[in-house]
């Protein structure tokens, strides 16, 4: 498995008692299963990520990389990690975002290194 879509359900992300869009968690589920991608792209849920101010915070996890989303408050921006998911199962990795995806992407600052690590489990990223 070159690729990773690591997408937050913890403390605050998809909290909509915090005021916090839904995370459409069995969506995605569905959607990998659906779509064949479990083999080639790993979809994980997770605890809380960190950056909380964000809100729903996703991670798109490639060989080489790390691409943070924030503010993933729309059912098209989850479709698109689904599409994301497509491509880089299509071409064993995909470094090129969405356009809808590209407009959420941000540079964590402070990050526990044991959230990084478990995210990118036996990969080679780049965490500027």
């Amino acid at each position: 498995m070159s690729s990773r879509v690591v997408v937050c359900s913890g403390c605050c992300c998809g909290r909509v008692d915090k005021g916090h869009s839904e995370v459409p968690v069995d969506y995605l589920k569905k959607s990998w299963e659906e779509n064949n991608l479990g083999s080639r792209v790993e979809l994980m849920i997770s605890g809380c990520l960190g950056p909380c101010k964000m809100h729903n915070v996703s991670v798109l996890v490639t060989e080489s990389d790390m691409f943070w989303l924030g503010d993933l408050g729309e059912q098209k921006h989850y479709e698109s990690l689904v599409e994301w998911g497509k491509e880089a199962a299509r071409y064993d990795q995909s470094e090129d975002l969405p356009e809808i995806l590209a407009n959420k992407r941000f540079e964590p600052m402070n990050v526990k290194d044991d959230i990084i690590n478990s995210i990118t489990i036996n990969r080679k990223v780049k965490n500027d």
